[in-house]
């Protein structure tokens, strides 16, 4: 039995490899499953973006957010929601958070929690045991850095690199030419807030959208002692680069001389714009592995 697991991040990139994906490779295979993870932290636009996917390409996309286990030694686990049942609050986040510390770059539970774990964690209620089944991955052919060097052995695909490898202006071009694309900038990404964005671009959002680094600040005040320790580590966990708090970023944004991150999701469709962040930062989410 030849099986099919296709992780739907909600970004573009991800969107188009599903479109490329139910021609293309969906045939090649007995069975496939599609799961998106919601955080409880993504962007509206991102969810009603999935819930146009999958209503256009009639493919039923399975949405999974994480269930927490506190006091076992035991990663999260799945509930099923939809579009009118997902989080919107954070619940998944912070619940992890609780039981595991705050995330940043040196400590990264967060993609393993919220999304690796539960897709898996469905996967398994269907009888999919890991190492049975290959996994499609949303990376293109101008993010190869991005590539588990333990693909092979994790049995991941990635088809926009390999099989229809694509870049970044293409997948630009491709939603221009559709009737419905993601209305977000480049900057937002999936994730409101998500601590992987450089600074530039934090600056940026928390200079127009101050709200969203409610949560994140929240989580700062109530959890920043929990979780594993290093021994002898006394500071309290941040999330952000540099060791900085969101009242960090708010100074920073406050003061002249920083510019503003320019919009890449609806220009460069013919020539590729070097993202600095790419391979480091934020780009359209966190991709499982």
């Amino acid at each position: 039995m030849k099986r099919l697991a296709l992780s739907f991040s909600g970004g573009e990139t991800s969107a188009y490899m599903l479109l490329w994906a139910r021609k293309n490779l969906f045939p090649q295979y007995d069975e496939w499953v599609v799961t998106f993870a919601n955080t409880g932290q993504e962007n509206e636009q991102t969810l009603e973006f999935v819930k146009r996917v999958q209503d256009y390409a009639d493919i039923p996309v399975v949405w999974v957010e994480a269930v927490v286990h506190h006091g076992k030694r035991k990663g999260s686990t799945h509930r099923v929601v939809d579009f009118d049942t997902a989080s919107r609050e954070g619940e998944p986040f912070e619940e992890v958070i609780k039981k595991y510390g705050i995330p940043n770059r040196t400590f990264q539970p967060c993609t393993r929690e919220l999304k690796t774990n539960p897709m898996r964690s469905y996967l398994r209620g269907l009888g999919w045991d890991v190492g049975e089944y290959d996994t499609a991955i949303g990376i293109r052919a101008d993010e190869q850095n991005r590539v588990s060097p333990q693909a092979k052995k994790q049995r991941l695909v990635y088809p926009l690199v390999h099989a229809r490898p694509v870049t970044k202006p293409e997948i630009n071009a491709f939603w221009e030419s559709m009737a419905f694309r993601l209305e977000l900038t480049g900057y937002q990404g999936n994730c409101k807030w998500c601590w992987k964005k450089t600074l530039r671009k934090h600056l940026t959002l928390i200079t127009e959208t101050p709200e969203i680094y409610e949560f994140p600040e929240r989580m700062e005040r109530m959890y920043r002692f929990h979780g594993a320790r290093l021994e002898g580590d006394k500071e309290p966990r941040r999330f952000f680069r540099g060791n900085l708090t969101v009242q960090d970023l708010r100074d920073l944004a406050a003061q002249p001389g920083w510019d503003a991150f320019e919009d890449d999701s609806r220009v460069y469709p013919k020539s590729l714009k070097l993202d600095l962040d790419v391979g480091e930062g934020c780009v359209d989410s966190c991709e499982i592995f």
